[in-house]
């Protein structure tokens, strides 16, 4: 299937750290739409961030917030959308529930934020309450298209406690399993671009520009969102993985490009 390339960029302005960018879409022509999947504290905003700067239109997104100096590239409205399904289903991002029910409500206010996107031809959005909520965004967006990324089980779990300090390290762990599963059974379901985010500034740049490429984002060489200083717990001392954890890390290894 040949992939459309994006339209220019037509407008862009910055308001209260949000950013919006505009892009004609052709009359009559469908959306291409896609989401960035991966648990938090993983590398989800530099690869957005990236993937804007090639190109993919984000609409209304964060670019700065005191977590992330360069912002985590969310859209509010849909990181609340989230927030409300997870809470209507007893959960939260770090209590995922074991189903998810979305209601007409729910279901209607995602559309009116799928409507805001109507003028382009190709968009994305992250969120990594996605990989829970997943099911009404699929419904909302059946042409949804995915790209990933995951990080060492032991930095995120320490960069979530020091984030959330009433969430110890083994909680962070559990969540890492419990997320990381989820985007596993998506990736064995269809296969999609997957990245290891991983401290090597190099290597990370040369694997975020061949995806852009892979994705025929138009400006994959203005790519240069990576900032070392920006790196949280990179240091991975004498931890060891769990035997569990350990095979899940090492099942997205061998599928990343």
């Amino acid at each position: 299937m040949i992939i459309p390339s994006l339209k220019k960029w037509l407008q862009r302005r910055n308001f209260q750290g949000l950013n919006t960018q505009s892009s004609k879409a052709s009359t009559g022509e469908k959306s291409r739409v896609i989401c960035i999947l991966g648990m938090h504290r993983s590398g989800t905003s530099y690869l957005t961030g990236s993937l804007q700067q090639a190109g993919l239109e984000l609409h209304r997104v964060h670019e700065a917030n005191p977590h992330n100096k360069k912002g985590n590239r969310e859209n509010p409205q849909i990181m609340q959308l989230n927030d409300w399904v997870l809470d209507s289903n007893q959960g939260s991002w770090h209590q995922p529930p074991e189903q998810i029910v979305w209601s007409e409500a729910q279901l209607q206010q995602g559309r009116d934020i799928v409507a805001q996107y109507a003028d382009f031809s190709c968009w994305g959005f992250k969120d990594p309450r996605v990989l829970i909520t997943l099911e009404g965004w699929q419904q909302l967006l059946p042409q949804l298209e995915f790209v990933g990324i995951f990080r060492h089980p032991a930095l995120v779990a320490r960069s979530i406690n020091a984030r959330n300090e009433n969430l110890s390290f083994e909680a962070g762990l559990s969540l890492w399993v419990d997320y990381n599963t989820r985007l596993l059974s998506l990736l064995k379901q269809a296969p999609f671009p997957l990245l290891h985010f991983a401290p090597a500034e190099i290597d990370m740049l040369h694997s975020v520009r061949n995806l852009a490429q892979s994705l025929d984002l138009p400006q994959p060489e203005r790519i240069d969102f990576y900032d070392a200083a920006l790196v949280n717990q990179d240091d991975l001392g004498q931890l060891a993985l769990s035997p569990e954890v350990d095979e899940l890390y090492t099942a997205l290894k061998e599928l990343a490009q």
